[in-house]
């Protein structure tokens, strides 16, 4: 049974969400904002899907793939085990939080970097939050650009060349002018120390 919503953005949010979802289900590729900055997104789990990414987006195979996840135990069911020190950064970092992992299961060797690592995030943008709540699996997010030296902080800034690219481009925030940036990345050394790759 569909709901119905008396306030029309809402209307349009779902329906913009409801797109997104069907779009990866289907397999399919979608431009979206996530909490810091413009990407091309797919389900985590589908190998097919994640080549397809990997040969639209132009991506280089040493950097690893970031993976966006609404929740710690969504996060725990795809790592073996997560240190307590990176589930308090995890829950309690302000800023955005992108922490590096070995080996992680349950997911495709495409979506590892060369070391055999993926990177993984617990997304805080509402919008993203609710369609991977929906979809019930990780989503990939890698950024909208070909030029490393390029951010796409906002739609505006998108090239054309992604936006012919995927099956469906989302609508949320497309009019936003102010722009995103990279979220800070963490990795735990051998000793269990945290070493910032980005901050």
């Amino acid at each position: 049974m569909m709901t119905t919503f008396t306030n029309e953005s809402f209307m349009v949010q779902n329906y913009d969400l409801n797109q997104a979802l069907v779009t990866l289900q289907k397999g399919g590729l979608i431009l979206y904002p996530t909490d810091t900055i413009w990407s091309i997104g797919c389900d985590a789990t589908n190998e097919d899907a994640v080549l397809n990414l990997r040969r639209m987006s132009k991506m280089n195979h040493s950097y690893p793939i970031e993976l966006l996840f609404s929740s710690i135990d969504m996060i725990k069911a795809y790592v073996d085990h997560l240190h307590p020190r990176l589930e308090t950064l995890l829950i309690y970092h302000v800023q955005p939080l992108t922490i590096l992992l070995e080996n992680p299961r349950r997911l495709p060797a495409s979506l590892f970097s060369t070391e055999g690592t993926v990177a993984i995030r617990l997304v805080q943008d509402s919008y993203c939050q609710e369609l991977i709540e929906q979809f019930g699996f990780p989503i990939v997010a890698a950024c909208a650009s070909s030029a490393e030296a390029h951010i796409p902080a906002s739609f505006g800034s998108v090239s054309s060349e992604y936006i012919r690219g995927v099956d469906y481009v989302v609508k949320h925030r497309q009019l936003e002018k102010a722009g995103g940036q990279l979220s800070v990345m963490v990795k735990l050394s051998a000793q269990d120390e945290l070493i910032f790759l980005r901050e």
